[in-house]
């Protein structure tokens, strides 16, 4: 028995030894997977850096520590643990659409969260927030997430500088600014700024579908798609192309243009030499318009994008703060109305759409070519159209697919308003949509998605009261 003692020493030791090294070689890959799921340390936003902050309140606005929130998206999942001094930031890899999801089981006892999900954008040189409420009483209901700083939780875009300056171009539309008190005057001031913004960029959009009615009596349903195309090119030459933005604006009106070409060559010349009627066509629009709509989507996705992605910086001019970028776009949406009154009235191509506007047989019967002053038309309105909808991008903050679809209606509120198939009636009905869209979130108690249901309102006022528009010509029918 005691000769076997050494034996067994020796044995248990060489058991040792073989545990030891199976174990180091797990241990050691098991560490980096340990480092990731480490919480991560505070983020600081700078030119090159993203952050993303998750906010956890009681009743009292007070921070809860100790409860977990997972950050995920683009390819990126860690946990975060807010503190008692306040909320867990972490620094993500790329700007783009986070999710934060709340730990319930690290709630404290005794409180519920009004939602356990909440959607974020994250950019470079800001922080995107994303606040969690915890009640002493568990919700009816699950609530809808509101967007809070950053997040972009809605269909619109969204552009909320969070990096300590006042936030502008809160999304399509404007921002619901309502207050208890009624609106003060600095607000009513904003808001109109805002909806000169609004109109100046919707009018730029809409002068196409004025033009293809004139001269064709097509209302094209599938225009707001063409603002689409042009946020979406706008979105890959900066962003997948790494172009500079003055060449990106350039290559939108060109491909777009030639969108526009190609959708008069290959349908609307055809349809026209057939003698297909204008509603069989306007039928036609809708199916393009849905195709398209879909297409966009198989190719940007669903989610709300950025064209720029760095963050806008404010500028203050005539006690308006909007960013520095909504200032250049409506200087240039100025510029090209400019270029299109000028087109219109001073160049024989203007002056001949005018005239095929007017009367196409008899502008016929002078020299002049229809269908090519309608394929001219086409292609103009389809480069405007695209550029209209890379301002509307960059001005607002962001678009997703959904764009055109949701400018649709405005559009064609604004050309009817202004008159049907007049080019200056579509600039005077859009400024007017424009202003009637953000001065009505003035109004108290009014929801904010329910202001751009005033454009409807609009447009059945101007069919019963005014059918030709203000600017439009009165016409007997039948």
């Amino acid at each position: 028995m005691t000769a076997d003692r050494p034996n067994l020493a020796t044995a248990a030791r060489r058991l040792l030894a073989t545990l030891a090294a199976a174990a180091i070689p797990a241990v050691l890959a098991a560490a980096p997977a340990m480092a990731a799921e480490a919480p991560a340390a505070d983020c600081t936003p700078d030119g090159s850096t993203a952050c993303v902050v998750a906010i956890v309140l009681d009743e009292e606005n007070n921070p809860v520590p100790d409860v977990g929130v997972t950050v995920s998206g683009a390819g990126f999942e860690t946990e975060v643990t807010t503190s008692a001094e306040g909320p867990a930031s972490v620094e993500v890899p790329e700007v783009g659409s986070y999710t934060l999801t709340l730990d319930e089981t690290t709630v404290p006892d005794g409180l519920f969260p009004d939602a356990t999900e909440r959607q974020v954008t994250a950019q470079t040189g800001i922080s995107a927030r994303a606040a969690f409420n915890l009640g002493t009483t568990p919700p009816e209901s699950e609530p809808s997430e509101a967007p809070s700083d950053g997040e972009t939780g809605s269909s619109e875009p969204t552009d909320a500088a969070t990096d300590g300056t006042a936030p502008v171009d809160e999304g399509l539309g404007g921002a619901d600014t309502t207050t208890r008190g009624g609106p003060s005057f600095q607000q009513i001031w904003q808001q109109f700024g805002s909806g000169i913004r609004f109109g100046l960029l919707l009018a730029l959009a809409s002068v196409g579908i004025s033009l293809i009615y004139g001269t064709t009596g097509l209302s094209s349903f599938s225009h707001g798609e063409q603002v689409t195309l042009g946020a979406m090119f706008g979105f890959i030459g900066i962003n997948w192309l790494n172009l500079p933005v003055w060449l990106t604006v350039i290559l939108v009106i060109a491909v777009c243009a030639g969108t526009g070409w190609l959708q008069d060559a290959a349908i609307w010349g055809p349809l026209r030499k057939r003698g297909t009627p204008v509603t069989q066509m306007m039928i036609v629009t809708i199916g393009l318009a849905l195709a398209l709509q879909y297409a966009i989507q198989m190719v940007i996705g669903g989610r709300s994008l950025r064209v720029l992605p760095q963050n806008p910086r404010p500028l203050e001019l005539a006690g308006i703060t909007l960013s520095t970028v909504s200032w250049i776009s409506m200087g240039v949406a100025v510029l090209v109305i400019l270029f299109i009154a000028w087109f219109l009235t001073r160049t024989r191509i203007g002056r001949a759409t005018r005239a095929v506007s007017d009367n196409p047989a008899l502008a016929a019967a002078t020299g002049i070519n229809p269908d090519r002053i309608i394929r001219i038309v086409w292609v103009m309105s389809a480069g405007f159209a695209g550029l209209a909808g890379m301002l509307l991008a960059i001005s607002f903050g962001s678009f997703n697919w959904s764009l055109g679809m949701l400018l649709l209606l405005l559009m064609f509120a604004a050309v009817t308003l202004g008159g049907l198939g007049t080019a200056y009636g579509a600039l005077l009905g859009s400024l007017v949509i424009g202003l009637v869209v953000e001065m009505s979130t003035l109004i108290p108690g009014m929801p904010s998605d329910l202001r751009y249901a005033s454009a409807l309102v609009i447009l059945i006022l101007v069919l019963l009261l005014r059918p030709q528009g203000l600017l439009g010509r009165a016409e007997r029918i039948g």
